[in-house]
């Protein structure tokens, strides 16, 4: 057995599986620590590597294609500090993280796993049931059904709709997107036979995120809801589109607006951040920062 103990994290290989255990440090991120001890099965692995730094450095694990319902999600778009694949070592244990690194690689030749994707899903996803309020809404899955409740903070034609429940059965697709510069992410479900999709803060089918402390938990209910939606290798077998993999790029949805625009569009992000603030939902520090950062795209 390998072991490596850190603040971040504690990994465990018993040539089998590896045991990851979120670690208690404040750098831990709140998704990490709400999902918990995650078991990875050795045939779920496709390479494991060690970076290294001055003061510290990362063991990253690279999972099959297709293994994770929590990786095909989120699309790879976790960050750093909510990712379960990710270990932060301090500089003094890169002796115990290459003999952990080395130790998980032999294991991957002795048995002979491929790197290829996999047609099935190896790994359970998050534990239902399971409830998140962030954003403009709660979602809530218990195995079955998705249930959509709005607060005060949703737009005026979305929450007049009422709480939406959807039935896994009707569910195609899910997709958890975080928020990223002026753009606000969601939690969508494509639900068959709905009308075309519209940004998210209309959408009756999606939760708008905007970028708060809460927003990674929203990635857990996309994980277990796509846990039990049909493996995205059955869909390529029928011929549908193949979904991108974790970590691919992305092709770019539009061409760049003009500099005029930009300006335009930081200009309305002030006011939307300064309404927000106004009305109780940005604290002073998440005002002060959010607005730094609009500023200096300015």
């Amino acid at each position: 057995m390998a072991e490596i103990i850190q603040k971040d994290g504690t990994w465990t290989f018993d040539s089998d599986a590896l045991r990851l255990t979120p670690g208690r440090d404040k750098g831990v991120g709140l998704l990490r620590r709400t999902l918990g001890e995650l078991v990875v099965p050795l045939e779920a692995l496709a390479g494991i590597s060690l970076e290294q730094g001055k003061k510290a450095g990362r063991l990253r694990l690279r999972l099959r294609g297709g293994a994770d319902p929590l990786l095909h999600a989120t699309g790879g778009r976790l960050t750093e500090p909510h990712d379960p694949y990710q270990l932060i070592v301090d500089s003094d244990r890169y002796g115990v993280a290459e003999y952990f690194t080395e130790e998980v690689r032999t294991a991957l030749l002795l048995d002979r796993v491929p790197t290829d994707p996999v047609a099935g899903y190896l790994l359970p996803g998050p534990s239902v049931p399971l409830s998140v309020s962030a954003g403009d809404g709660t979602a809530s899955f218990d195995g079955e059904r998705v249930r959509l409740e709005w607060n005060w903070k949703t737009e005026d034609a979305k929450a007049a709709a009422g709480a939406r429940t959807l039935a896994l059965a009707d569910i195609t697709a899910v997709e958890w997107q975080p928020a990223a510069g002026l753009e606000n992410g969601h939690l969508r479900f494509t639900v068959r036979g709905a009308p075309a999709q519209a940004p998210a803060k209309y959408d009756p089918h999606a939760v708008e995120l905007w970028g708060f402390k809460k927003d990674p938990l929203m990635a857990l209910v996309a994980a277990a809801v796509q846990a039990r939606l049909p493996h995205p290798a059955a869909r390529d077998a029928r011929g549908g589109d193949r979904p991108a993999e974790p970590g691919a790029a992305a092709a770019p949805a539009a061409v760049a607006a003009p500099a005029e625009d930009d300006h335009d569009a930081l200009l309305r992000r002030l006011r939307e951040l300064g309404e927000l603030h106004r009305s109780g939902v940005l604290t002073d520090e998440e005002f002060t920062l959010a607005k730094q950062a609009v500023l200096k795209r300015m």
